[in-house]
């Protein structure tokens, strides 16, 4: 039986979203977040880091989104529905499938660190931790950022999908795509076209319901 270990407001929607492309049987073991916003101490039974999405199959434990993904394709996707068969568009699969959380993510993480950073130090030395953090953001998060949004702007205003038809690596890029739309929805139409084109799957819309019912 397959069972998927859902942290609220995490990257686990990924992997719920894939189940419902595959029309898998599956159950959900829902894990809510304690008020410092960590994991509660119940998924660290399931994996040592406490981190998800994790996914149980039979006897295997795998745990990384773009590790669960691929193990969904190989073994559940016959139809080979979510991976192109193309070599060039199998390329772009594997880049992507990479990138989001290899290239772009660490750069949302990162700035979301910075804009915490202040509100965690005792308040003498507050105006010297903004000081620094703006300094890093302005010098160096946010020009890579500007960097790595022109790129997708212009990517997805040649490609409906980022590997010829929709794929898992469409999912996997959803969720930093979705993290960045409180901070540039509006200014990038492409980006925002993609977001709400994948939000528009009926695989998608079963997740996101089934997902606010676990809550």
């Amino acid at each position: 039986m397959i069972t998927l270990h859902h942290l609220d407001q995490s990257r686990s929607f990924r992997i719920l979203w894939a189940l419902e492309e595959l029309a898998l049987d599956y159950q959900v073991k829902f894990y809510k977040r304690t008020a410092t916003f960590a994991a509660p101490p119940e998924l660290k039974q399931v994996h040592p880091l406490a981190k998800a999405p994790v996914l149980t199959d039979d006897q295997q434990t795998i745990a990384e989104s773009a590790v669960i993904l691929q193990y969904l394709q190989e073994t559940y996707d016959t139809a080979h529905k979510f991976k192109p068969q193309p070599p060039a568009e199998q390329q772009q699969y594997r880049y992507w499938m990479h990138y989001a959380e290899g290239s772009l993510m660490p750069l949302l993480v990162m700035q979301l660190v910075m804009n915490t950073v202040p509100k965690q130090v005792p308040w003498l030395i507050k105006p010297v931790a903004e000081k620094i953090t703006a300094g890093v953001k302005s010098n160096f998060i946010q020009p890579r950022l500007r960097d790595h949004i022109a790129y997708l702007e212009d990517y997805l205003a040649q490609h409906e999908y980022v590997a010829g038809t929709f794929s898992f690596a469409d999912i996997q890029l959803w969720f930093p795509l979705q993290a960045m739309q409180s901070r540039i929805s509006g200014l990038y139409p492409q980006i925002g076209a993609y977001v709400e084109r994948l939000a528009q799957r009926p695989a998608f819309e079963k997740a996101r319901l089934k997902e606010q019912n676990l809550a």
